[in-house]
């Protein structure tokens, strides 16, 4: 690809495309949280009642699927679990009004619980709940024929509880997904290592303590206060053996290939390391472009040096890059967060780093060598094994940065509706990590309080300079949980393209409640 092909956001020169917020430790539309602190907001009243009508429904969605931004607490969103313990309440109920100045009392949802109950059984549309059919082409087919989106575009949508796809509009056309592929790639790290995985950076100890070795992972969220804790308890070991100073090397040897992705060095994406802190950021943003260290490795084991002289332990010049010997022993470990959380997180925050880093565990957990060649044959691999389709599929990267990324409106849905399914439990974090609309990741903005489907659409957004993409979950008025895929091509106005998806998914949900 050429300088001149690559979009702004894929040079690292523009942050355009996907706007990601920080993730709010209170619940969406309380004092402080996102919808309540937007300007143009008028009144609380309004907020809270769309926070209220969004947790029931959110919660509904996927047996605690979430509303809060975070923070992420081993797949279940920490804020959205405690606002439901404290409510004391279940989705089915009514919701007294009380104070007069709070939400008003949200919607009975037993329509939606039982979509859910049944999905993914095989046992028929006889098992969706009742009510009006709707004509789906009638109200898609007009909304797709939107100039905003661009020269090609594909669309899916399929009831989850049946499996039956209602709709489908070029459905088996490859087109670049952009970071829609994120999907794909979070899919296939659950089901090859499941959520409960956590990705573990060690220390380990020469026989003779005179040397220690930083070994990474793979874990890019390590940060600073868990890269202490291991040099604190490295040095506990080291002092327990009278050992106050000692040699250090570093190893990152886990991950192979080359460390850039094809798109070169870039402000969204840092080199790829199995040794990093902070996903190689080197000012203090969580997520998002930031400039990135170009020796990710090295940066850190300096930091861990710090860490250790802090606590007693003098290092004897410059870490040096290095195996454990063979006889070493672990004497520190810390482990990442759960994948679930890992993989909401990527999907909420549409993070390149983590996204990169689930394919690299993928590929180790199959035994491919553990870089971009490597992640892209497990994770096909993992997706082969749902019994989607896959003709004309092209998995690329983990992130979707790479153009060369092809897939269908077809597998984006299916994956969805597989993630759903009861039988596949282990996926539900891809349901939980979506973006809400209006209310968290890089969906936050693109809905207002008084939007039709503010807080009922859940779903991964994608852009790239002339692509754009939505695929994700909404409940219809029948209360059925249906999973879309909206893929566009050739366009030359991201904001009103993203205009035109959000439309298509709103009018799936037959707008406003």
């Amino acid at each position: 690809m050429s300088l001149t092909q690559m979009s702004a956001r894929e040079r690292g020169w523009s942050t355009v495309a996907e706007p990601v917020e920080r993730p709010s430790t209170e619940p969406s539309g309380t004092p402080g949280g996102t919808i309540a602190a937007r300007p143009g907001v008028r009144g609380a009243v309004n907020d809270w009642r769309f926070t209220a009508v969004s947790a029931v429904v959110g919660l509904a969605l996927a047996a605690g699927a979430v509303l809060a931004a975070g923070p992420w607490d081993s797949g279940q969103r920490k804020a959205e679990r405690d606002r439901a313990t404290a409510a004391g309440r279940t989705g089915g109920a009514h919701h007294d009004g009380g104070d007069p100045e709070g939400p008003a009392p949200a919607p009975r949802a037993p329509a939606v619980l039982a979509a859910l109950s049944a999905a993914g059984t095989g046992t028929g549309a006889k098992n969706a709940p009742a009510g009006a059919t709707r004509d789906l082409p009638a109200v898609l087919d007009p909304l797709l024929k939107n100039d905003a989106l661009g020269t090609r575009r594909a669309a899916v949508v399929i009831d989850t509880a049946t499996g039956v796809r209602l709709y489908g509009k070029g459905a088996d056309a490859p087109m670049t997904p952009a970071s829609t592929v994120k999907i794909a790639t979070t899919v296939a790290a659950l089901g090859a290592l499941g959520p409960a995985h956590r990705i573990p950076t060690t220390v380990r100890a020469s026989d003779d303590l005179r040397t220690v070795t930083l070994v990474g992972g793979g874990d890019p969220t390590l940060d600073k206060a868990a890269l202490r804790a291991l040099a604190t308890e490295t040095a506990r070991a080291l002092k327990t053996a009278k050992a106050p100073s000692v040699r250090l090397r570093y190893d990152a040897s886990a991950y192979s290939g080359p460390a850039h992705h094809p798109i070169g060095p870039n402000e969204n994406i840092a080199p790829m390391s199995a040794l990093m802190l902070n996903e190689g950021r080197l000012d203090d943003s969580a997520k998002g472009p930031a400039p990135r260290s170009e020796d990710p490795a090295g940066d850190a084991a300096r930091a861990f040096a710090g860490y250790l002289d802090d606590a007693g332990v003098t290092t004897k010049g410059a870490p040096a890059p290095g195996r454990a010997a063979e006889k070493s022993r672990t004497v520190a470990t810390h482990l990442s967060a759960p994948l679930s959380g890992l993989v909401e997180r990527a999907l909420t925050n549409s993070d390149n780093d983590i996204a990169e880093a689930l394919a690299r565990q993928t590929a180790i957990a199959a035994g491919q060598p553990a870089d971009f060649k490597g992640g892209r044959r497990a994770v096909t691999a993992r997706l082969k094994k749902l019994g989607l389709p896959l003709k004309g599929v092209n998995i690329a990267d983990g992130s979707g940065l790479d153009r060369k990324d092809k897939v269908t409106a077809a597998l984006l849905a299916g994956l969805l509706a597989r993630a759903a399914d009861p039988a596949h439990p282990e996926l539900r974090p891809v349901l939980t990590g979506l973006p809400v609309a209006g209310f968290s990741g890089t969906l936050s903005s693109r809905y207002t309080a008084r939007a039709g489907g503010t807080g009922f659409i859940r779903a991964k957004t994608g852009t790239l300079t002339g692509v754009n993409s939505l695929a994700g979950t909404v409940v219809d008025t029948r209360g059925r949980l249906l999973a879309f895929a909206f893929l566009a091509s050739g366009t030359t106005a991201p904001a009103e393209a993203q205009k035109a998806l959000d439309a298509l998914a709103t009018a799936l949900g037959a707008g406003r409640r």
